[in-house]
């Protein structure tokens, strides 16, 4: 190959890995969202629940809301809980947090 051949190359390659390197998330850590989660935070996370609204549960799908989190924060979250939220350090195991970040960043 050319150099010409292998800089377009390259340049495909590169546009393509955003679409390739997303993962899917994990059926199971959706049903855990669904089943832990859901009932305040909304299936879209959203936050738009009756228990959602009483506690003024942020909308996990807006730019600036996923902006202003850090990976570590969600997970501190999760694991230690926050104002009117259990944590789930002692309920979930370490890679079920992981997958519940993965889904609220997934969240848009």
């Amino acid at each position: 190959m050319n150099r010409k051949m292998w800089v377009a190359a390259a340049l495909t390659l590169a546009g393509a890995l955003p679409f390739t390197a997303r993962a899917e998330i994990d059926k199971k850590i959706e049903r855990l969202w669904k089943g832990k989660c859901a009932g305040c935070h909304g299936t879209d996370g959203k936050g738009q629940t009756d228990q959602g609204k009483k506690l003024g549960i942020k909308d996990y799908t807006t730019p600036e809301w996923q902006k202003s989190q850090t990976d570590a924060h969600i997970k501190a979250a999760v694991a230690e809980g926050v104002k009117g939220m259990d944590g789930y350090k002692d309920k979930l195991a370490p890679d079920q947090i992981d997958g519940l970040v993965a889904y609220v960043r997934a969240l848009k």
